[in-house]
């Protein structure tokens, strides 16, 4: 796989260094002269120094044929301005942009590109420590056409009863991905049993949402 990525700062580099460690072929642009030298030395990618909401630099990275953009830099405006120049001038398939302000999210995701931010998912990541039998969001992707969602099954006397997954009607658009039970975590199959207390995690479009929470609580 071929990465071009916008942004050598301390994001940028971790994911250079990383795809580059699983034998990917990266790509980083740069403005500042001190992270291109920096990237340089801690890891085997290609580095060039500019500007990536410029088309001469996105040109220079060859990004008509990388497989994914992403831009990490810490201003949404350039990453914004990035992403749609690699999807629109080059035709990236998949464009990944960290976003820093969260009320941003929805404007990336409305334009195609899978939004990140760290913010809205540690808030989430808050609101899912406490919640029960409510759907919460951990991730979109696709551009919000698919989410990455987890519901808590609830405990007690009024828990729905044990069932396994091949007897549910679950949507096929959607997939079972994991459950935690306890310190425990399975990886679902048809002869899995979903429990009280457990807490089920799910790829699912956001028109099925509804009835996937009904199917799990056995509603």
């Amino acid at each position: 796989m071929y990465v071009v990525i916008a942004g050598g700062g301390r994001i940028g580099r971790y994911i250079a260094k990383d795809m580059a460690a699983k034998q990917h072929e990266v790509t980083v642009i740069e403005r500042v002269a001190s992270r291109c030298e920096q990237l340089v030395m801690d890891a085997e990618v290609l580095v060039i120094e500019g500007d990536a909401g410029d088309v001469r630099y996105l040109e220079q990275a060859h990004v008509d044929r990388a497989d994914a953009f992403v831009a990490t830099t810490h201003e949404d405006d350039d990453n914004l301005v990035a992403c749609q120049l690699a999807k629109i001038e080059f035709g990236v398939p998949r464009a990944i942009s960290r976003v820093n302000t969260p009320k941003n999210v929805e404007i990336f995701e409305t334009l195609g590109i899978e939004a990140v931010s760290s913010t809205r998912l540690i808030s989430e990541l808050l609101e899912n420590e406490f919640s029960v039998g409510e759907l919460i969001h951990l991730t979109s992707l696709k551009g919000g056409r698919v989410q990455l969602v987890e519901l808590r099954i609830p405990a007690g006397p009024s828990a729905p009863a044990a069932r396994v997954v091949k007897d549910l009607d679950i949507p096929h658009e959607a997939v079972l991905v994991a459950i935690f039970r306890g310190e425990e975590t399975v990886i679902p199959s048809g002869d899995t049993t979903i429990e009280p207390g457990d807490e089920v995690v799910a790829l699912t479009t956001p028109e099925l949402e509804e009835r996937l929470t009904a199917v799990l609580l056995g509603r």
